[in-house]
């Protein structure tokens, strides 16, 4: 009977362990292009960055991780308007550290190109949508600072063109797929030591 109730003890963690690696599966980071860095492209792939988003799907929790000399480049996030007209004027968003991490919160459709003047009409700019969670059309985009981390208060790691910020380390899309594993492993776990 012991030998019985330690086996069951063992196999409830294990699915517990599992459920929770699981929850932290489910989002993952994008490195824009699959390049060394974000740039202009070349004129062998002039679209490289439409065939990349084209190639992706994109979900809620998942980040674009933009690498480049910050002494040289930058991203700005801007409305479809300013994308279609590579319009640099008034950003939502700009992010200048090298590497810059683009967390999505929301679905929506968003807008990046690069901050330097010229390089948006050489095609150095990403489109990108993002469903909402039933596999719908977006929306709306989130705009504003909640899209990226604090970096100021967020570890950080060294890559060869500086820090590279960590997404926040809760995410509001997995608290509560782990407070629901928590409370119904805690009642399995309840049920099967009322049985034994």
């Amino acid at each position: 009977m012991a030998n019985l109730r330690s086996l069951t003890k063992h196999f409830i963690c294990a699915c517990q362990l599992l459920l929770l690696l699981q929850a932290k599966v489910f989002c993952s980071q994008y490195k824009v292009g699959d390049l060394d860095a974000w740039g202009i492209p070349t004129s062998a792939n002039p679209q490289v960055y439409a065939k990349w988003s084209k190639n992706h799907s994109f979900k809620l929790g998942d980040s674009l991780l933009f690498l480049y000399p910050p002494s040289q480049d930058s991203v700005i996030q801007v409305t479809e308007q300013s994308y279609n007209s590579c319009n640099l004027k008034d950003p939502i968003l700009y992010m200048n550290n090298g590497n810059s991490l683009f967390n999505i919160t929301k679905p929506g459709e968003y807008f990046f190109t690069s901050g330097e003047p010229g390089h948006c009409e050489k095609k150095q700019k990403l489109y990108i949508a993002v469903l909402s969670g039933n596999g719908s059309a977006a929306l709306a985009p989130s705009y504003g600072p909640s899209a990226l981390p604090d970096t100021a208060s967020s570890p950080s790691y060294t890559t060869v063109f500086g820090n590279i910020p960590q997404p926040p380390s809760s995410s509001p899309s997995l608290g509560f797929p782990l407070f629901v594993t928590a409370v119904i492993a805690s009642a399995t776990w309840g049920i099967i030591n009322a049985m034994i």
